[in-house]
């Protein structure tokens, strides 16, 4: 399993989500961004001490710089959003109780579990490298995979702020959101999809195997849970709109062409 530098990434993780302790959304945001981007790093130092990547550096820049870009755009865009917008400050606010205090305990759970979740989101390129697979066609298809996730969510969240700048009153609903509302969830589902696909010849044993999936599966069921919160949020702001109603009952929550348009239960309009 390498214990060790399992070790060594989540002190990496635990130590840039840390903000998490100034405001706990932080831990899976703008910390989320950070972890991702500083793991990535972490990983390639530690293949590069063990002379793991057998010429293969080429690939491994590749791989590393793509959890760097992810995580700094992602901070980024996090950050920027905050201090320009009042409304998104609001809605945070809103979101998360107003900035409710939690519990020292209940932050100090949170923190350790994100930071065991971010450490095992990475361990597809780590274990690739230290059990010194030497492929490059499948590490390369997740490579693709993950750049199709990351210009999904990117596009997304460009589309999202201008359309939301034009018309406040109501929900994006054109560009990417027109095949899904939730492009941003669903190209975040895309990437680490990506990245676990890249580690598959990778992996060696069943801990590695049943570490990468877990990881794998609690993103998807992260993303599941943050669309079904986000339609309970628009459902009480935007539920008695009927162009909001039409909307939303024919465009597929989070997985484009699959018909599963509501996670709360949707409201459907009286006829």
């Amino acid at each position: 399993m390498g214990w060790q530098y399992l070790g060594i990434l989540f002190a990496v993780c635990a130590a840039l989500c840390a903000v998490g302790f100034y405001r706990f959304v932080y831990f899976l945001s703008i910390g989320y961004g950070f972890a991702v981007a500083g793991a990535g790093i972490a990983v390639l130092i530690l293949v590069l001490a063990n002379g793991w990547h057998a010429g293969l550096f080429w690939l491994l820049f590749l791989q590393v710089a793509l959890f760097v870009f992810y995580g700094a755009r992602l901070s980024g865009f996090l950050l920027i959003r905050e201090i320009k917008n009042a409304a998104y400050r609001k809605t945070l606010r809103e979101a998360t109780g107003n900035d409710k205090k939690l519990p020292f305990f209940v932050l100090l759970t949170i923190w350790i579990f994100v930071s065991a979740l971010y450490t095992a989101q990475v361990t597809p390129v780590l274990y690739r490298y230290m059990n010194g697979a030497n492929d490059v066609a499948v590490p390369l298809i997740g490579i693709a995979v993950s750049v199709c996730g990351l210009v999904l969510e990117s596009a997304a969240d460009r589309q999202k702020s201008a359309q939301k700048k034009k018309r406040p009153d109501m929900v994006a609903t054109e560009g990417l959101y027109r095949l899904v509302r939730c492009p941003n969830y669903f190209g975040e589902i895309v990437f680490w999809t990506g990245v676990f696909v890249s580690g598959t010849t990778g992996y060696r044993g069943a801990g590695q195997w049943i570490l990468a999936v877990i990881a794998l599966v609690a993103i998807v069921y992260i993303m599941f849970n943050g669309a079904q919160r986000l339609e309970k949020r628009q459902e009480s702001r935007y539920g008695g709109d009927p162009a909001y109603r039409a909307y939303a009952d024919k465009t597929p929550i989070i997985l484009p062409f699959v018909p599963i348009y509501h996670l709360t239960g949707g409201k459907k309009e009286k006829k």
